[in-house]
Parts: C-alpha cells; sequence; structure tokens
C-alpha cells in the first residue's frame, strides 16, 4: 500500500507530537516530518516533497497565511489548516481557503490532547481527501465580475415580486464548499429568493463565515435564528453545532433549528435541510449539492426532487472532493450537472422559466 506522506506544521511541541501520532496510527497515512516554523518547513518540503501538509497560522519567523500565499503560487500543495476556535481564528481560517487551503480543523485551547484525539477520525478523513485533491497555482478571488458591479457593492432598494418570494434554494456542502459557496451567491442579484445553506462546519465558524459573505455579496447574509421568517433577498447559514429546517407559519416560511442528534454523522445535515425543504417547499425549491466528502444529502435531495424541485450538482473537475455531488447523482436526484461557475447563471434562468410556467 502506498501510504499518503503528511508533513506536520506547527509551532507547538505538543501538537506536533499528537498530530503525528494521530497520523502513523492510520495504515494508509504517514508523518514524514514535523517542522516548528514555516523556514524549517520549507526546507522539509523541498527534501521530502510530502503529499500533504497540516498548517498552524499563528506561528513564529512567518505568520502561516503569508507561508501559505507563497506555497500556493510557488508549489501548490494540499494543506489541511489547524485552526483555534476563536473568531480570530474563525477570520484567518476563512483567509486561509481562500488562498488556497483545502480544509480546517479546529484545535481546541484547553485539553489539546484530549480534544485533537477526539477529532483524530476527522482530521485524518481530511487528509485523504485533501491528498486527492488536484493542484494548481492559485489565484486569489475579489475581482469584480463581468457585470461591472464589486462583490461588496449592494444593491438597495429591491421590490420583490410575488413569483421570488415563493421561491427558495437549498445548498448543501463540505470540504472545500466555503469557497464553492462563495462562487455561487455573490453571483446572485439582491432580488433573488431566499437562499438557505448547510456547510458542514463547526461551531464558532458559522458566523465568522456569514459575516464574511455578507462583505462580499448583494443579498444579506447571516448565521440562522431559530423562528426568524425566511425573506427574499436573504442568505441563512446553519448555525455549526444545529440542524436548519424550513418550516411553514401560515403562509410564510420559518427557520425551525434544533440540537438532535448528528445526522449522516454531521450536525448541522444537508439530509435534514433538504428534507424538509423537500416537505414544505416542494416544487418552488431549487436544490444545489456542492463540494463535499460523504453522502450528507445525497437521498434527501431525491426527496426533493420527487416533491417536485429543481436540483444541480457542481461537476467533478470543479469540485475538491465529489463525493456528495456524486452520491446525489447516483441516487437519481440532480437534473443538472455543471461546473460551479454555471450555477449561479442556471438558478437565475430556471427561476426565470419557473415564473414564466407559474403565469400560465
Amino acid at each position: 500500500m502506498t501510504k499518503t506522506r503528511v508533513l506536520i506544521i506547527d509551532d507547538s511541541a505538543l501538537v506536533r507530537s499528537l498530530l503525528t501520532e494521530i497520523v502513523n496510527r492510520e495504515p494508509d497515512l504517514e508523518a514524514i516530518g514535523a517542522a516548528p516554523d514555516p523556514l524549517v518547513a520549507r526546507e522539509m518540503i523541498r527534501a521530502m516533497n510530502p503529499d500533504v501538509l497540516t498548517l498552524d497560522i499563528e506561528m513564529p519567523r512567518m505568520d502561516g497565511l503569508d507561508f501559505l500565499e507563497r506555497l500556493m503560487r510557488l508549489r501548490p500543495t494540499p494543506v489541511v489548516m489547524v485552526s483555534t476556535l476563536t473568531e480570530r481564528g474563525a477570520d484567518a481560517t476563512f483567509k486561509a481557503l481562500e488562498l488556497g487551503a483545502i480544509d480546517f480543523v479546529s484545535k481546541p485551547r484547553l485539553g489539546i490532547a484530549a480534544g485533537l484525539n477526539e477529532l483524530a477520525h476527522d482530521i485524518c478523513e481530511k487528509i485523504r481527501a485533501a491528498s486527492k485533491v488536484r493542484m494548481h497555482r492559485h489565484v486569489q478571488p475579489g475581482a469584480p465580475r463581468a457585470d461591472g458591479v464589486h462583490p461588496q457593492v449592494k444593491r438597495a432598494p429591491v421590490q420583490y415580486s410575488r413569483i421570488s418570494t415563493e421561491k427558495l434554494i437549498a445548498i448543501g456542502a463540505s470540504t472545500g464548499g466555503t469557497e464553492a459557496i462563495r462562487e455561487v451567491i455573490t453571483a446572485l442579484p439582491a432580488d433573488s429568493p431566499a437562499v438557505l445553506i448547510t456547510q458542514h462546519m463547526p461551531p464558532g465558524f458559522t458566523r465568522s463565515f456569514a459575516a464574511r459573505l455578507d462583505g462580499l455579496c448583494k443579498m444579506t447574509v447571516t448565521e440562522a435564528r431559530d423562528g426568524e421568517r425566511v425573506l427574499p433577498g436573504h442568505v441563512y447559514v446553519a448555525p455549526g453545532d444545529r440542524h436548519m429546517k424550513l418550516i411553514r407559519s401560515g403562509a410564510n416560511y420559518v427557520i425551525a433549528l434544533d440540537d438532535g442528534a448528528p445526522v449522516n454523522r454531521h450536525r448541522p445535515s444537508v439530509d435534514v435541510l433538504f428534507r424538509s425543504v423537500a416537505e414544505v417547499a416542494g416544487q418552488n425549491a431549487l436544490g444545489v449539492m456542492l463540494t463535499g466528502m460523504g453522502r450528507d444529502g445525497a437521498a434527501a435531495m431525491l426527496e426533493m426532487k420527487q416533491a417536485g424541485a429543481f436540483n444541480i450538482a457542481q461537476d467533478e473537475a470543479t469540485c475538491v472532493v465529489f463525493g456528495m455531488p456524486r452520491e446525489a447523482i447516483s441516487c437519481g436526484g440532480v437534473d443538472e450537472v455543471l461546473p460551479i461557475t454555471g450555477i449561479a447563471e442556471r438558478l437565475q434562468s430556471r427561476l426565470t422559466e419557473m415564473g414564466a410556467a407559474h403565469r400560465v
């Protein structure tokens, strides 16, 4: 068996030791070295040519983000970030994902040994997923779009039509999803139907993720709150430790959050969101399955289609990990498979078709 060769970069000797032990317990993984800072890591990368790096953000001699930016520009290598669970850590993590990191692990501030060992399975799964990614030299996002509108400029005020208020977009994603979601959401106009997003993410990160998206989008993006009415022109991100469901109160869509058991090992779960959308929105819904590891959401996306929803999956070529879209396609829940750059445009054209059909 050919093992995935992992280089660990962290200024903490304890973390380096723990991650080395976690990786080496797996028969298909091997920790080939551990570096205390990016300058040492740079020489080790040249000498050892690792398959995957784990990288801390706050380190001496060179910041992890500076190192990552240079790495992705000069020698693209799959990277799993190791981030502290703080607001500052969350912001830095999303910057790292923009720079080209594949995924991240939340490093506990207290009880590091126990905390990392509890995360051992997820750490190794993320390393495996990262090892399968085809890397390319990374170009940072943020350029103005073809319509001349910079992502940070919102259009307002907006008059919502009766058609748009009835429609709803539901998005599910996991590994690689933060950048895929950004690609889709920033291309949607301010008067789009409401968008509900379940992205696999730990608690403490989703609020920062929503705030980051809000600064880039024409729509208003927030972390979802239990009991709030779902409005067009708004994007709702499921909190990192709660399932998000769509329910109806009279004529209105409403968000319901709950602390139920993980589904498909995840809370929030895409299956939970999509199943509720199938039940409540039916043919008024559009579903989108983006990059991610595993099969969460596949079965419920089929339920959405059977209820009359129109569903899109991201194609393999533009996915970081083609697991969740592949499973949704395989079970028959997908109407169209598109590259990430074509999904927002297709959503808008489909909404136009749905409006025309409604008026006939």
